[in-house]
């Protein structure tokens, strides 16, 4: 414990032996140092550094040479680099300075704990100077009499020192004051030079690790001198129009230097100069006339100077000057070609005569105007026709035939040789051949192979094939000897019309025309698609063509790609010339996605998509199956109404039943306040035998059997016994009338009961048995021809003999006897009764009206006398011809007397088949 204590004492005595000031106010000198203090040294090179221990401070604080650590930049240098030499030095050695870095310190580890820094210093490594090299002067004339030398050179590698730069120069036995560089280390410039006396001039280099030295130069100043070009430069017109006269001044004293010139100009807009020999310009001067230009054109001029023996420098070129020579007249005749449209009147054509303006060389001054002649060769007496023209193209209308055109383009100065065209009558004689074109670079070359005859020259003629507009023709004419021309001005991605006609002496070729691009892109869009016509298993694509605008060049192919929504995708190619492809092999009631894609030679465009669905029957399936349907359809409905027309009183029947209509009932007619009398004479019968073929006549129910005397029931009794034998059976006389059931039997149990009615029709019959009212009695058995029920409704109450309330007139007249079934149920709908002819007109003391109808019956109550009944009933009992029995209903014991028996009027079948009333 004490130990540790004891050192961190003996470390904190160390730093202050180091770092406290003494009693003179400096700092204590430190423990070491490092020998060399901060030194340069050269890239590459070996290096020892030694760090040298105080003595003062080893027993002090017990530190020795073998503590010391040394760092290049915070970083422990490796201790096989070390070399402790004695007590109080230690080395460290580098063998390439490449690496070493600064700071370099020397460190001791007092008494193995704390690491304390002795000393520390800087390492500067770089590169001795290189020689100067490619050292040149030259002197500028800075004004008339100011000149000023400028030297550069080549200072070579970066030493990555501090490396200075002099200019030194010296006349024999006399040196002058350096030139040092400012900013720059490889030129310097001095104004104080003589002329005309050799001058050694050089460079000197020198930094940390040494010092070089350019080679000399010796050289006269007046040998390297740059003047000053030409001064106030003019240019005027010569006399001829080809001429042009510079003047200007210089800057040079002759006496000092005598100079050449060298004279550039070129047309204005023209990026080439020309020169003027330099021969004609070798003497000193001070103005030049320029000859061989063009007339009427502007040209831009300037001069440059130099020492006259060639040796110096020349001159920066003058500033630049315009000048115009004057006019002449055109040196050649304007281009001339035609377009020929059919006119509206007969063997007539227009003519459209266009030509090119002259270019300024060729015009040589402004073109005032054109004349053109024409002259009909067809004819020779025809007369020649003048024109005077400002513009490029005039038309005419000329007559079917051969004409020669002259044009003469006219200036201020004169006219122009003619420029000739031959129109012919027609283009028979040979075109060109193998008409092709190709691309180079922004130019597109057409060639054609020449026709065996000798040609004059070419025309070729080219537009901007556009699907908005019409072909704007654009011309150009080449001579009979060349079989290619480059057209300029063609734009990529357009497609152009080409049409080469040759022109001969005395007739023109037919033209050959192709089509090209100068440069080719894939289409702007694809091709929309859609379906002209969809079946089952195919489907019609239609398209159109895209537009020429659209196609950045050649269509190649289009391209049919369809697939369904989880299918392959199925690719079809179609030449470019269609616009509609049939897709087969298709699935029925499917839904499909169709695009299309147009090609060229540079790439494809996909067009928008499209879908349809395929139809779930094909052409045909649907009327194979409706017409059939329809025609067994219509075949079962003809069945049908051939079988109502054959049915149609059973369907009537049971569709139509016939519903009694009040209304028409001939109950209506009767007046039973007052009933007609009839005479009828025992004698003379009232219907003759035979005159009843059909009568039916229903079983008489009583509602009271009190109102019939046992006497009366007699009958009645005699009818019930021989029910068991005819149960089942209708009435004899009132058998089933026709288009009616079969009557229902009447039981003794359902007296008072109603019948349910199984027919559409009712008819009446009356048996007269007395005579009623003072009526004479006549033997009457009568069918009624009514269809009608008599109803509640026809009962009138004031026919009745009591009051309103009385029990015998709210009696019916005739009800229903209901509830018992019908036995016998295959009798025939149409039954016929027997014909009653042996009634005896003298027996007839009373009647009995009885209702019949084909379902029900209709019992009636009577309130006649007891003997009347009797004698009325024995003589009415009658058996029909099928059998069977009239049986009347048990009558009520006490019967009615006359004028208490309520009212009743039956209706009876007259011979006419009328009703009378009772």
């Amino acid at each position: 414990m004490f130990s540790r204590w004891n050192w961190v004492a003996c470390g904190f005595s160390l730093v202050l032996s180091i770092c406290s000031p003494d009693a003179s106010g400096g700092l204590v000198q430190s423990c070491g140092h490092i020998i060399p203090e901060s030194p340069v040294l050269a890239l590459g090179s070996n290096f020892t550094a030694l760090c040298i221990l105080n003595e003062s401070c080893l027993d002090f604080g017990n530190i020795y040479a073998s503590q010391i650590i040394w760092k290049i930049k915070n970083r422990v240098v490796p201790k096989e680099q070390y070399r402790e030499i004695n007590r109080t030095v230690s080395s460290v050695t580098f063998n390439d300075t490449s690496s070493l870095a600064t700071p370099l310190t020397c460190n001791i580890l007092a008494d193995g704990q704390i690491e304390q820094n002795i000393y520390g210093i800087t390492v500067t490594v770089g590169l001795a100077p290189e020689k100067p090299k490619n050292l040149s002067c030259i002197v500028h004339q800075v004004s008339r009499f100011t000149y000023v030398m400028t030297c550069t050179w080549n200072p070579g590698r970066h030493t990555f020192l501090d490396t200075q730069f002099r200019l030194r120069y010296s006349w024999p036995g006399e040196i002058f004051p350096d030139c040092i560089p400012k900013d720059v280390n490889n030129s310097c410039s001095v104004t104080d030079i003589q002329f005309f006396v050799n001058t050694e001039i050089w460079v000197e280099a020198t930094n940390a690790l040494g010092k070089a030295e350019s080679d000399p130069l010796v050289v006269d100043p007046i040998d390297i001198v740059k003047p000053l070009s030409p001064q106030n430069v003019s240019v005027s017109s010569g006399v001829l129009p080809t001429v042009l006269k510079l003047s200007w001044e210089n800057w040079i004293s002759g006496p000092v230097m005598t100079l050449k010139f060298n004279i550039r100009y070129r047309i204005v807009g023209d990026t080439n100069w020309m020169e003027v020999p330099s021969e004609d310009t070798a003497s000193p001067r001070t103005s030049f006339s320029v000859q061989g230009l063009r007339p009427y054109t502007e040209y831009v001029f300037s001069i440059r100077c130099m020492k006259e023996d060639g040796v110096g420098y020349w001159s920066d070129w003058s500033e630049e000057k315009t000048g115009i020579t004057t006019e002449d007249q055109p040196s050649k005749g304007p281009p001339i070609w035609r377009i020929i449209d059919k006119s509206h009147s007969p063997a007539c054509w227009i003519v459209h005569l266009i030509w090119k303006a002259l270019k300024p060389f060729e015009a040589n001054g402004v073109i005032l105007q054109y004349e053109v002649t024409v002259r009909d060769k067809s004819s020779l007496s025809a007369p020649v026709k003048k024109y005077n023209v400002t513009s490029t193209n005039h038309t005419l209308q000329l007559r079917e035939g051969t004409y020669e055109v002259t044009l003469i383009a006219r200036n201020s100065v004169g006219a122009s040789p003619p420029s000739v065209l031959l129109i012919p009558a027609s283009n028979s004689k040979a075109p060109v051949k193998n008409l092709r074109t190709l691309p180079k670079q922004d130019k597109l070359w057409v060639g054609w192979t020449a026709p065996n005859s000798y040609v004059l020259k070419y025309v070729i003629e080219w537009c901007l094939v556009s699907s908005s507009s019409d072909c704007i023709i654009e011309w150009q004419i080449a001579l009979g000897d060349v079989q290619g021309i480059e057209l300029k001005g063609i734009k990529p991605f357009k497609c152009y019309l080409i049409t080469v006609y040759p022109l001969y002496a005395d007739g023109q070729g037919s033209g050959q025309s192709v089509k090209a691009y100068l440069k080719q892109d894939r289409p702007s869009k694809g091709p929309t698609v859609q379906t002209k016509k969809v079946g089952k298993a195919e489907a019609v694509l239609t398209w159109n063509h895209l537009t020429v605008e659209e196609q950045n060049g050649f269509i190649r192919n289009y391209t049919i790609l369809y697939k369904t929504i989880d299918g392959n995708e199925t690719v079809v190619t179609v030449d470019p010339s269609k616009t509609e492809y049939t897709l087969s092999s298709l699935t029925s009631d499917t839904l499909y996605t169709v695009r299309m894609m147009a090609s060229t030679d540079s790439g494809s465009r996909t067009g928008p998509d499209f879908t349809f669905t395929t139809q779930k029957f094909g052409k045909g399936e649907i009327e194979a199956i409706v017409v059939p349907v329809c025609l067994a359809f219509l075949l079962i409905v003809l069945l049908g109404v051939l079988f109502c027309f054959n049915k149609r009183d059973l369907i009537k029947k049971h569709i139509w039943p016939i519903v009694p209509d009040p209304s028409k009932s001939n109950i209506a007619q009767w007046s039973p306040q007052v009933p007609a009398k009839h005479n009828f004479n025992s004698k003379d019968q009232m219907y003759p035998e035979g005159s009843f073929t059909d009568v039916s006549v229903v079983e008489i129910e009583a509602d009271d059997k009190k109102s019939f005397s046992e006497q009366d029931l007699k009958p009645f009794d005699l009818l019930k016994k021989e029910k068991t034998t005819s149960e089942g059976h209708s009435s004899g006389i009132g058998g089933s009338s026709c288009m009616s059931s079969p009557r229902q039997s009447v039981s003794d149990s359902d007296e008072g009961e109603t019948t349910q009615n199984t027919s559409s029709t009712v008819q009446y019959s009356t048996v007269v048995l007395n005579g009623y009212r003072d009526q004479t009695p006549v033997q009457v058995f009568s069918r009624s021809e009514s269809t009608q029920p008599l109803l509640d409704s026809e009962e009138r109450p004031e026919d009745h003999a009591g009051g309103a309330d009385s029990p015998a007139q709210r009696q019916q007249y005739f009800r229903q006897n209901g509830g018992q079934d019908e036995i016998n149920t295959d009798r025939p709908c149409f039954e016929r009764t027997k014909q009653i002819t042996h009634a005896n007109e003298g027996d007839l003391v009373g009647f009995v009206q009885l209702q019949i109808s084909g379902q029900s019956s209709q019992p009636l109550g009577l309130g006649m006398e007891k003997n009347t009944q009797e004698a009325a009933l024995s003589n009415v009992l009658q058996t029909c011809t099928e059998g069977q029995t009239v049986r009347p209903e048990t009558v009520e014991e006490n019967p009615l007397s006359v004028d208490e028996m309520p009212k009743c009027y039956l209706p009876q079948t007259v011979r006419q088949g009328g009703y009378m009333p009772q």
